[in-house]
């Protein structure tokens, strides 16, 4: 498989597991099995959300992929401004933390650290639910300058390390995908550029025996978010069926199921993923003029993405 259908499977696959989740959110563990048992239709609607309608997830991986690629790299400030622009276009979703840091009012290289020093609760997934973009743009710099960047983009929203370096894990495991390697086999290496503090943890969300029920915190948290994704993909044998299990698991489902859908896709491509699926997906740009993303747009944007 070449490298340009794995890079478009990651960004496709994000914004497909997105949109599948959205309507089970906060839901329990059965609810997507339960009501399609059978391929056809998983992709409803509800809760708010249209049929193939992406959430605050992927319009924050666009907005942070359209920074990248218009400012030839990246331009902290410029992120954390387009950030904030669509914060302030009330969108549908937000995170709690992610709103307060964004709209409230302190400077780019400030806000996140003093919002985490004032609630010392930073640790959300909201850094890594957005990063499929990003992970594809830095992919081809290496692991250092990818794990990098991935920290850097993370600490714009969310002063806690954890959050930090479980983005920095994501962005290595779909760079390793992009190069047609096996992601899960290069965990153990991957780990040792995790940060003394965190290793610990993310070796155990992360460990080839751990599974979801074994989890001390909601998903929503950035440890069982990862290892939920990486579970979904080790048990399971095909990127529909990886996003099958994500969104199973109920909880935070269309994070969950996004982080699963890019590395999954980046593993399987994007033949790998669902037409029926891709046909109804789109991404509306809250900050944006109005503009709505649907599966061309996003094929263009990773092409850029992948080609930089």
């Amino acid at each position: 498989m070449l490298r340009p259908g794995r890079a478009a499977g990651a960004v496709v696959g994000s914004a497909v597991g997105d949109a599948l989740g959205a309507p089970f959110e906060f839901g329990a563990a059965g609810v997507f099995s339960g009501r399609f048992p059978a391929a056809g239709g998983e992709m409803c609607g509800g809760g708010g959300w249209a049929p193939g309608e992406a959430t605050d997830d992927t319009q924050m991986a666009v907005h942070l992929a359209e920074s990248l690629l218009e400012r030839g790299g990246l331009d902290l400030p410029d992120v954390f401004a387009r950030f904030q622009r669509w914060a302030a276009a009330d969108p549908k979703d937000i995170g709690i933390q992610t709103e307060s840091v964004l709209t409230g009012g302190m400077p780019w290289d400030l806000a996140a650290d003093l919002h985490f020093q004032s609630t010392l609760r930073a640790a959300g997934n909201g850094s890594l639910m957005r990063a499929t973009t990003s992970a594809v743009r830095f992919a081809r710099s290496g692991r250092a300058a990818t794990m990098d960047a991935a920290r850097r983009i993370a600490a714009l929203t969310h002063g806690d390390r954890a959050a930090w370096e479980g983005t920095a894990v994501f962005h290595e495991l779909v760079r390793v995908a992009l190069d047609g390697a096996d992601p899960l086999a290069a965990l153990p290496s991957v780990l040792e550029d995790v940060h003394p503090e965190h290793r610990g943890r993310y070796a155990v969300v992360l460990a080839p025996d751990w599974h979801p029920g074994l989890a001390t915190e909601f998903n929503g948290a950035v440890w069982p978010c990862l290892g939920s994704a990486v579970w979904a993909v080790r048990t399971t044998g095909s990127f529909e069926d990886a996003l099958r299990a994500a969104v199973d698991l109920g909880g935070d489902t269309d994070t969950v199921a996004a982080v699963t859908g890019g590395l999954a896709g980046a593993v399987y491509g994007l033949g790998a993923v669902p037409a029926r699926w891709t046909g109804p997906l789109h991404v509306p740009l809250p900050g944006s003029g109005g503009r709505v993303l649907r599966l061309p747009e996003l094929l263009e944007l990773a092409d850029r993405l992948e080609r930089v």
